[in-house]
């Protein structure tokens, strides 16, 4: 398994991918800046200037059911929003 999961297409990442060249992607946890760097340049053959690493906290989470409330929380992640050369560009939908 790569150090790239999967690329966080949303309206705000598409956003920033549009106006700042920034994108996002979730990585593994014991990644850091360097090797996210790597996999970046050359997964997709772009040119990366900037990455910057954030924790993204779990959200608890809680339904009500015949049995009860049940509670629980979503995964703990590590996202990374990655700045590329002015130019270069990541298109995420090429391949389907």
């Amino acid at each position: 398994m790569g150090i790239i999961i999967k690329p966080i297409v949303t309206e705000k990442m598409t956003h920033l991918g549009d106006k700042l060249n920034r994108y996002g992607f979730r990585v593994q946890k014991d990644a850091n800046k360097i090797e996210i760097k790597q996999a970046v340049e050359a997964m997709y053959d772009v040119t990366v200037n900037e990455v910057n690493t954030l924790i993204v906290a779990p959200k608890k989470k809680s339904r009500f059911t015949k049995g009860g409330v049940i509670s629980g929380s979503s995964q703990a992640y590590k996202k990374a929003i990655v700045t590329v050369k002015e130019g270069d560009k990541i298109d995420f939908y090429s391949n389907i």
